[in-house]
């Protein structure tokens, strides 16, 4: 169940990773920057997936009452989706900026 959040995330995640790997057209295709594309998708990947963890294990549950437990618990799958989401999203970005820096056009 620690996973369940990120894989459940996974296809958008993977639609993520094709916007950022095929577009901006216009940058040079070389082999440094494909070898830059890679090196952040997979980086963008681990920060997810430990950035789960991280969210599932920081989850406190609430305690069970009379009536079982309280609806809260579904916050051990939302949090740690939360959490992976956030950090792909932010290590593309940079990454994304990054590459404009160093492949840019130049006038």
């Amino acid at each position: 169940m620690r996973y369940l959040a990120i894989l459940l995330l996974a296809p958008w995640l993977l639609i993520l990773c094709w916007g950022y790997w095929a577009y901006p057209k216009s940058l040079p295709r070389v082999a440094a920057r494909r070898f830059f594309d890679v090196a952040a998708v997979v980086l963008a990947l681990i920060a997810a997936a430990q950035c789960a963890v991280i969210g599932f294990d920081r989850v406190e549950l609430p305690t069970v009452d009379g009536f079982g437990r309280a609806s809260g618990a579904i916050w051990q799958q939302v949090l740690p989706a939360l959490y992976g989401y956030a950090a792909f999203t932010v290590v593309l970005l940079l990454a994304m900026l990054l590459r404009h820096v160093l492949w840019g056009r130049r006038r």
